[in-house]
């Protein structure tokens, strides 16, 4: 993947270093998230030692390549989930800049949120899946390694353009640049999606898509898979959330 990342020192404070997720890192043998799921009291029974038995080509990883500000290269480091940048200047109180990375990483198979084919046969369920910019606030940066518990995140706009092979149907957060039908045919599956706190996509070339209408300018889009197990459930679902709207 590639991003390019306008990013604002809306806190009073200069910054010489900035902090990113790289969630995929937890889902390898031998992560926190790994020891801390098979050594403690109370573990998440959906996790227990499945991260530990990934075959090497199931497991996760997020490898950044270069990272630069303003054009200038930044200092990377590793650490776990966690992606640490030390700027070549510091990035002043109230200033925008501008960050742009390369990165290469594998997705794992679903455990958690995250991964490829999960149990009910969805073939890319895609969240916390890029390198994403830590919240920086008045108690400083927040990167905290991710072992399963939830985050602390910034609030932007987005704009993704995603591409796969033909015939995948696609469901992601936002508004869908072009029709679902050229998007299908072509691949190319472009959203843009204003003051959120993360962008997030499904994708399977059996995805039905449904749009219920609530009022007159609000609509829902509603993605799924048929299952002999949920469908009596789930189809009741548009008329509940428009009921709940």
């Amino acid at each position: 993947g590639s991003m390019t990342v306008m990013y604002t020192n809306n806190s009073p404070d200069d910054l010489d270093k900035i902090f990113l997720h790289a969630f995929f890192n937890a889902f390898q043998p031998g992560s926190m998230m790994d020891v801390r799921s098979r050594t403690i009291e109370d573990p998440d029974r959906r996790v227990g030692t499945r991260i530990f038995e990934l075959p090497f080509d199931e497991q996760g990883w997020i490898k950044p390549g270069t990272l630069t500000m303003n054009g200038m290269p930044c200092q990377v480091e590793v650490d776990g989930t966690i992606i640490v940048a030390t700027l070549p200047v510091p990035l002043r109180a109230g200033v925008e800049c501008k960050f742009s990375m390369d990165w290469t990483a594998q997705i794992p198979r679903q455990i958690r949120r995250s991964g490829w084919m999960n149990k009910e046969g969805v073939e890319f369920s895609m969240t916390q899946w890029f390198p994403k910019i830590c919240e920086y606030d008045h108690h400083g940066w927040h990167s905290n390694p991710y072992i399963g518990r939830e985050f602390h995140g910034i609030w932007g706009d987005y704009d993704v353009t995603i591409n796969l092979p033909k015939g995948y149907e696609v469901g992601g957060t936002g508004v869908l640049q072009s029709s679902r039908k050229d998007a299908k045919k072509s691949g190319n599956w472009h959203f843009v999606a204003e003051n959120v706190i993360d962008f997030a996509w499904v994708a399977d070339p059996d995805l039905v898509y449904e749009s219920v209408s609530v009022s007159k300018d609000t609509k829902m889009n509603f993605v799924y898979t048929h299952n002999d197990e949920y469908d009596e459930v789930w189809l009741q679902l548009p008329r509940f959330a428009v009921q709940a709207m």
